[in-house]
């Protein structure tokens, strides 16, 4: 039963973050009034967004620290992962984003004016895997 959850979690987790980042990039085209609002993701990021199912059990350690404590310690856990995934990618010549072209890039592969972004996301997914599932 755990195995069975911790797989559904890992699904809703890659999919969830595969729509936000399909939602994220079609904002780039709304910002160069490319009305079609075409977003983009790769398949290299389904197992890692799904890597978020971890926040479930984290979540209950820290579930009664406050909003800030808890969305900036999801925040340090994404750019962590996003580092330690875009490393192995980049090293293999697969790493599916390029950062360097922004201001506050680390090595390409973080940046850090997304952390508004991801305290926001980690909350976000904090929310999703804390739900009841509902019977239909």
């Amino acid at each position: 039963m755990v195995m069975k959850k911790m797989i559904l979690n890992f699904l809703k987790c890659g999919t969830f973050g595969w729509c936000l980042e399909i939602l994220f990039t079609s904002f780039d085209s709304f910002r160069k009034r490319e009305l079609k609002l075409i977003g983009n993701t790769s398949v290299w990021m389904f197992p890692i967004y799904g890597l978020a199912s971890l926040i479930q059990p984290l979540s209950l350690i820290i579930k009664d620290k406050s909003i800030w404590i808890r969305g900036s310690f999801y925040m340090i856990c994404i750019f962590f992962t996003e580092y330690l995934t875009g490393s192995f990618l980049k090293r293999h010549e697969l790493c599916p984003w390029d950062y360097s072209k922004s201001r506050f890039h680390y090595k390409g592969l973080i940046r850090l004016d997304y952390a508004p972004f991801w305290f926001l996301t980690g909350l976000f997914y904090e929310k999703i895997l804390s739900r009841k599932p509902t019977s239909l």
